[in-house]
């Protein structure tokens, strides 16, 4: 530990290098929900935050973009969320067959375009002191080596060659994630999207106002929706990956039935989802993971918003904690503390949405019937999108839940998903 604290000392108080190159608290890569959530954190902390996002602000994402009760309660104070919609109401089919509708009186959810709502997020993350730079990609991050000056540094290696260096580093860099794979971020569960965001006259678009469409799919764990944004419908379809082909012509059929097929869609666009293996880490050193870097979305809806928003605020708490650490050890409870923070609350809902996709993957009809037919499922339902509870609450809570989930899947509860960090 010696030389490490002697290693400090090299770096002044001011967060310059001897050489002159400064020297971030924080550098947090990718400009998402997470990586916002991160940034503003680290940044409302009083830390020097250097946020990167390789594409221009603000910038389309693949995303249904519904904006849930555990995501409205993760943003920061003041933050207001863009609503192209508020729904009410939800139509449900069994792959187009057996269609039925339910409403509540208060909000469901509420809809957004990430573009919007994206962009938001790094202004208020800008507001509270972080710095954003745009157009920038990072090839690779590096712990030891020439180009770290010391134990507590970490180089952040820029496309063209540009090093910037940080005492930590937030990995919230998209599914595709190249800090994940310097930090070993291991996949147990990967989903096709397509999505279509289709213009529609006034008349359509009336039609849908409040009310979202979820219509379980053909292939086992498929699904898709219907978004209504204003004058634009967000359509979409998922599935596993791998089913390409059935994925697509599941997405024809559904806009077809839907009566949308003569409408040209502006963006036609697709998007892999990752799901992350238990044992998968969430640090390396310095380095944490967070949203879908991590690999951390709930596997039966492949729900990724909240989860980045969690996610992302607890990796720039425990990043500036990072950052003031003056050793291996310090930083290594550091970043097992950030794990067990989502195992305890992030891993739990995964743990139990696992084990919903597999029950729904067997028996998709039975999901239906009960969110149609069967009060207790359609007001759990609701009160998870209201975030009055979550799936985690809602099984550990109810007596009757934990029955209906041990029935649909018979395996013994499943250990949460924080994983445990590496050094």
């Amino acid at each position: 530990m010696s030389s490490e604290n002697s290693s400090a000392d090299d770096a002044s108080a001011d967060g310059v290098q001897d050489d002159g190159q400064r020297v971030w608290d924080v550098v947090v890569v990718g400009a998402g929900p997470a990586g916002a959530s991160a940034a503003y954190a680290a940044a409302v902390a009083g830390r020097r935050v250097l946020l990167l996002e390789k594409a221009e602000l603000p910038r389309y994402k693949t995303c249904g973009g519904g904006i849930i009760g555990p995501s409205r309660d993760s943003l920061p104070p003041g933050f207001e969320l863009p609503f192209r919609d508020r729904v009410h109401a939800v139509t449900f089919s069994n792959n187009g067959r057996f269609t039925r509708t339910r409403r509540s009186k208060q909000m469901l959810f509420g809809l957004i375009n990430r573009p919007e709502f994206d962009h938001q997020l790094v202004e208020h993350a800008q507001k509270a002191g972080a710095e954003l730079r745009t157009g920038v990609t990072v090839q690779r991050v590096e712990q030891h080596g020439s180009s770290v000056p010391d134990r507590r540094t970490v180089a952040v290696v820029l496309q063209g060659g540009e090093t910037l260096l940080a005492r930590a580093v937030v990995g919230a860099d998209g599914s595709a994630s190249r800090i994940g794979a310097h930090v070993g971020v291991k996949l147990d569960q990967v989903d096709l999207g397509l999505e279509a965001e289709i213009p529609v006259p006034e008349t359509v678009a009336e039609d849908w106002k409040g009310r979202v469409l979820i219509d379980w799919g053909p292939m086992p764990g498929s699904y898709g929706w219907v978004f209504p944004k204003g004058d634009t419908l967000t359509v979409g379809v998922i599935s596993a990956r791998g089913e390409g082909a059935a994925t697509k012509r599941y997405l024809e059929d559904f806009i077809g039935r839907l009566g949308l097929a003569g409408f040209e869609p502006s963006i036609s666009s697709g998007h892999l989802t990752r799901c992350r293996a238990e044992d998968s880490p969430l640090s390396r050193g310095r380095v944490l993971v967070c949203g879908d870097a991590a690999g951390l979305l709930e596997p039966w809806t492949r729900e990724g918003i909240s989860f980045a928003l969690r996610s992302g605020r607890l990796a720039g708490e425990w990043a500036v904690r990072i950052a003031e650490a003056h050793d291996a050890v310090d930083t290594r409870r550091q970043a097992l503390n950030y794990a067990f923070a989502v195992k305890a609350g992030l891993g739990v809902e995964m743990s139990v949405g696992k084990r919903l996709l597999t029950a729904f993957e067997r028996r998709p009809g039975l999901f239906h019937a009960a969110l149609t037919g069967f009060r207790p499922a359609w007001n759990a339902f609701k009160e998870i999108t209201q975030g009055s509870t979550s799936l985690g609450e809602l099984v550990r809570g109810r007596p009757m839940a934990q029955r209906a989930l041990a029935a649909l899947d018979p395996r013994p509860a499943e250990r949460g998903a924080g994983g445990e960090a590496t050094s």
